[in-house]
């Protein structure tokens, strides 16, 4: 496989996933927010909620179809760009993206037409029920794709059957309830509706500075507060389960995150600072806060977060055992009914992806040399100074929106609405939680890598054989479009806002005037005597 292929390949799905995550995490939040919303109009029959809950659903529907549109393409990417990924894991992938397709995303089509055309139509209680199936299928499509990323991280409830050369589910229940998978919803979700909530917070704040629509800015500033600070502290708390769950699924990114290249003696310290260098292999000035690492990774004292070094040595051992285990699944490609090629293989099948790590160095990975095999071990090894840089950042964002809310929730209740440097950070920090996001996915992606499945399929066997200009062709293409449709979306958010909210008129039909009475239709009328 060409590796410049792979790398534009790579890149390719990167950026649409960019693009995907600037439009659905305010697409979850805001979908709960106008929930909260219209619940309080319901609850009290006040107009002003309608026309709040009215004016930031225009917003949300801007978004909402930004959002479809980047996910449906990142859908098809996997087959044109990782046509071998599709083939090989596709029975068990697949399934979870066609639930989305059909349970999640069918779900919100149905309803958010409802929800915006059927104010006239439906009771209050009715219309806040269709407001909150289009939360619900919202946050349902985010489990779904997270349950697909989450085996991609952790290949539970599966197997590799040598007869058909795929991966194939064992286990359906173990896949949906993939530990890693209910730990990246969760924290996934409640990002989101930081987001949403930093976002209402901060067109709210613009309103406030200039003087308009007090009565919107300020109800929503107080309602987004509350909301936020609920989200942010879910995302610290459900972070940290993240954190747990890398301790028994993921080592090597736990280890790298932290460029922990040595097992401490436990409980480990954290580093807040350090210069780790993956051609040195060692971190330079590092400052560790002592216990940390520990309780955070084992929930424990004497519990053992393991080192780089020895995980790779790990990883040698696997690639060394799952040779047998690939020598056997050729002699099967060759004779599916040898026995004693199948008895090896199974005595060696949970090491096979390691053994075709060797793939990247050598044709046949039965030739690699032991200097090969050092090199395919220390390829399980991500980057570590990005992942490390990255990780802290996303943590220090996090830490700085708990005490924005908090400020913001204290403000709110004691009526000071007309602090303007608070104001003015409301609307300058607004991007800070979607660069949080980004960088949280980059974590995980890059924390993934070798693998496009870890310890199953290693990302270069992935990628569909293309040629280097049609992808740069499809890169740019895409930059294109969805640069075109980002700024047609940012200038009609901005419209939007600048136009501010509507006071909301039901339409009630005429009375004053008397409809003509119909004429008699020439078939059916009656004939002169």
């Amino acid at each position: 496989m060409d590796m410049a292929v792979v790398e534009l390949s790579r890149l390719q799905f990167a950026l649409t996933a960019l693009y995907h995550f600037l439009f659905v995490p305010l697409t979850l939040g805001l979908s709960f927010i106008l929930v909260i919303m219209e619940s309080v109009y319901v609850m009290t029959d006040r107009p002003i909620w309608r026309d709040v809950t009215r004016f930031w659903a225009k917003l949300f529907g801007i978004n909402f179809v930004l959002g479809v549109a980047t996910g449906l393409t990142m859908e098809f990417e996997f087959g044109t760009n990782w046509s071998y990924f599709s083939q090989y894991v596709g029975d068990i992938f697949g399934a979870p993206l066609a639930i989305e397709g059909l349970m999640a995303f069918f779900l919100e089509a149905t309803f958010v037409g409802l929800m915006f055309f059927g104010w006239d139509r439906l009771s209050k209680r009715q219309h806040l029920f269709t407001t909150f199936m289009v939360a619900l299928g919202s946050n349902l499509s985010a489990l779904w794709i997270l349950i697909a990323n989450g085996w991609m991280q952790h290949p539970t409830g599966s197997a590799f059957n040598p007869i058909t050369m795929r991966m194939e589910v064992t286990d359906f229940m173990a896949v949906l309830f993939n530990p890693v998978a209910q730990a990246k919803f969760v924290h996934t979700v409640s990002a989101g509706y930081v987001t949403a909530s930093v976002f209402v917070l901060g067109v709210s704040a613009y309103y406030l500075l200039k003087g308009r629509h007090l009565e919107l800015a300020k109800r929503s500033f107080v309602v987004a507060a509350a909301f936020g600070l609920a989200s942010s502290l879910s995302v610290v708390v459900l972070g940290d389960e993240s954190g747990y769950t890398l301790t028994d699924n993921q080592k090597m990114k736990l280890a790298a995150i932290e460029a922990e290249w040595h097992t401490e003696p436990a409980p480990a310290g954290i580093a807040v600072f350090g210069l780790p260098s993956n051609s040195g292999r060692e971190t330079l000035y590092e400052i560790k806060i002592p216990y940390v690492l520990g309780l955070i990774g084992t929930r424990s004292l004497t519990g053992q977060v393991e080192g780089i070094y020895p995980l790779v040595a790990h990883a040698r051992e696997r690639i060394v055992n799952g040779l047998p285990a690939y020598d056997a699944v050729e002699r099967l490609k060759a004779n599916p009914n040898d026995l004693a090629a199948r008895e090896a293989f199974e005595r060696n099948k949970s090491d096979l992806g390691y053994a075709m790590l060797l793939k990247r160095y050598v044709a046949d990975p039965r030739q690699a040399d032991a200097a090969t095999i050092d090199k395919a071990a220390w390829s399980t090894v991500p980057n570590v100074p990005a992942l490390f840089w990255l990780f802290r950042a996303m943590a220090g964002v996090g830490f700085f929106l708990i005490a924005f809310f908090v400020a913001a929730i204290y403000l709110g209740n004691t009526r000071q609405f007309d602090r303007k440097w608070f104001l003015r950070l409301a609307v300058l920090i607004m991007p800070l939680p979607w660069i949080a996001i980004e960088f949280g996915w980059m974590v995980a992606e890059i924390g993934r890598q070798p693998w496009a499945v870890d310890g199953v399929l290693p990302t270069f066997l992935g990628a569909s054989s293309l040629s280097v200009s049609a992808i740069w062709t499809t890169i740019i293409g895409f930059t294109l479009l969805y640069g075109t449709l980002a700024v047609i979306e940012v200038r009609l958010m901005l419209a939007m806002i600048k136009k501010g909210p509507e006071t909301y008129t039901p339409w009630q039909p005429r009375h004053d005037a008397v409809p003509p009475a119909p004429e008699p239709s020439p078939a059916y009328a009656v004939p002169a005597e």
